[in-house]
């Protein structure tokens, strides 16, 4: 091809130097290499991850609106810390709302539907094996994304979606405890086997039961959390 002619358009890369930075933050934060509470200094924070200071005040601001930092005014940026209280409203949201579209997938019956959900529990349990914890968080958020586009509740899913990164918090504590690799799937198959069998009022209580089992464990982390402070 004629040089002249070739296009000059510049590709874009998959992900920018601020959203890698991003990602990199969320992770530390999910597994505590910076601990709630914790300050996080501009200084230090650049030359950990290599990027400039613009590029970490616009991480934290992100960060700040996600509900993951906080700025104490005489402190600065601290990791913010989600107390017992705030959890328990959390998976209350969760519980209705997952519940509700895990009934309306029970009512379609949709094969493709089960078949992608079963896919994404199959991912679930590839990540445990493999100790893939960011694997089964990303793996997690695709089951429930799926359900409730398959549920056709996109608004539930948005507000599902705004808590996101505070959920994946949370998440990254309680996968990680005793047993939780096991009986998370298995809750979490009860509720595609009660899809499969057309039967909404089970899959409600399905899920209802796995996000209740979530929220007690995530109560104890807290409070032992607290208490150990």
């Amino acid at each position: 091809m004629n040089a002249a002619l070739e296009p000059l358009r510049v590709d874009r890369p998959a992900k920018t130097l601020r959203e890698l930075t991003l990602d990199k933050m969320r992770e530390a934060i999910y597994a505590q290499r910076f601990k709630p509470g914790e300050r996080l200094v501009e200084r230090d924070l650049c030359e950990q991850l290599g990027v400039s200071r613009t590029i970490v005040r616009e991480v934290l601001r992100h960060l700040e609106t996600e509900g993951l930092v906080a700025t104490l005014q005489a402190r600065g940026p601290i990791v913010a810390r989600t107390t017992a209280a705030d959890a328990l409203q959390i998976y209350e949201i969760r519980g209705v709302l997952e519940g509700i579209a895990a009934r309306a997938c029970a009512e379609r019956r949709n094969p493709a539907m089960i078949a992608a959900l079963e896919a994404c529990l199959a991912g679930i349990q590839a990540g445990y094996a493999g100790r893939d914890m960011p694997g089964v968080l990303a793996a997690t958020t695709e089951f429930y994304r799926t359900l409730f586009h398959h549920a056709e509740k996109e608004i539930a899913w948005g507000i599902v979606s705004s808590l996101t990164v505070r959920i994946n918090h949370l998440r990254s504590m309680t996968i990680k405890t005793d047993g939780r690799d096991t009986d998370g799937p298995i809750q979490m198959q009860r509720i595609v086997e009660a899809i499969k069998a057309g039967d909404g009022e089970g899959a409600n209580a399905a899920a209802l039961q796995h996000v209740m089992s979530a929220s007690a464990i995530a109560q104890r982390l807290l409070r032992a959390q607290d208490e150990a402070e």
